[in-house]
């Protein structure tokens, strides 16, 4: 492991966060995790109880690396700013910026009616919702104050993210032509602690598997593995969601544990039979 993520304070520190600070741990690395309420934290993880949205929450350790993976909706409709704010009061909180800062952004940026030409890191975001709007403010934001680098992962999926496989099971409709992207946690997980280990890491990055496909091919695909009829599709039939190019990722990073949906699933549904056959 480089010496440069010998102490990472991981910020928000939900599930791929802890996932991430166990790597680094096991890498024999000290990781800090930074959240609201940090009882359900494994004792491996030094906690560091604190509310953002509140000025100088806490008084933060000196890091050398930080991961930031709060979400835009933070603090909800009473703080439509709280964004920005929390990382702001980060920031005051600091007694310097770390050397590397990495902020967990979200394809999301790229909303509105989608269009079926791969995006990549060059296309500028031309945000539509508030939602999509806050993402582009806190990344420009986490670049002034931290000297941030973007990662910007599709759809995570992974073991206890079952949303697509329930809602196959419970035979929700479809819209099939939605164009769909994800990436699973196992290889976000991976990418974040190569953005921290690395010499020289991009300083934009989709997270995004090599298999982009219409919603109806996933669905269809997950059916097939239950032995179950495929949902009911929603017409018209009317494509929307975008394709993210992930050249940079796999010309960087390599080869994915999960390169397509496929291999995904495949392996959720394997551990899904063999808890409840």
């Amino acid at each position: 492991m480089s010496t440069l993520a010998s102490r990472t304070l991981l910020v928000g520190c939900g599930k791929v966060g802890t996932r991430l600070a166990e790597r680094l741990i096991a890498d024999g690395g000290e990781a800090f995790g930074l959240r609201r309420t940090t009882a359900s934290l494994p004792s491996s993880i030094i906690p560091l109880a604190a509310d953002l949205l509140t000025p100088a929450p806490v008084s933060l350790p000196q890091v050398d690396t930080m991961v930031i993976t709060i979400t835009p909706s933070i603090g909800g409709s009473d703080h439509p700013d709280g964004y920005a704010t929390a990382l702001k009061h980060l920031a005051e909180a600091l007694p310097s910026p770390p050397e590397r800062t990495v902020m967990v952004s979200s394809t999301g940026i790229f909303d509105g009616p989608g269009r079926a030409e791969p995006i990549s890191e060059a296309d500028p975001a031309a945000p539509v919702t508030p939602r999509a709007e806050r993402l582009l403010e806190g990344e420009a934001l986490a670049k002034q104050l931290f000297g941030a680098h973007i990662v910007r992962p599709a759809g995570i999926y992974g073991p206890g993210r079952g949303m697509r496989l329930r809602k196959v099971i419970s035979g929700e409709s479809v819209q099939y032509a939605r164009r769909t992207n994800r990436i699973h946690e196992t290889d976000l997980v991976s990418i974040l602690h190569a953005m921290l280990t690395h010499p020289s890491p991009p300083e934009l990055l989709h997270a995004v598997d090599q298999h982009p496909a219409p919603l109806g091919e996933v669905v269809t695909f997950i059916a097939d593995l239950l032995a179950l009829s495929p949902p009911p599709r929603i017409t018209p039939e009317e494509p929307s969601g975008n394709v993210f190019d992930g050249s940079r990722l796999s010309g960087w990073f390599g080869e994915l544990q999960f390169p397509s949906y496929q291999d995904g699933y495949r392996q959720l549904i394997a551990e899904r039979q063999t808890h409840h056959p």
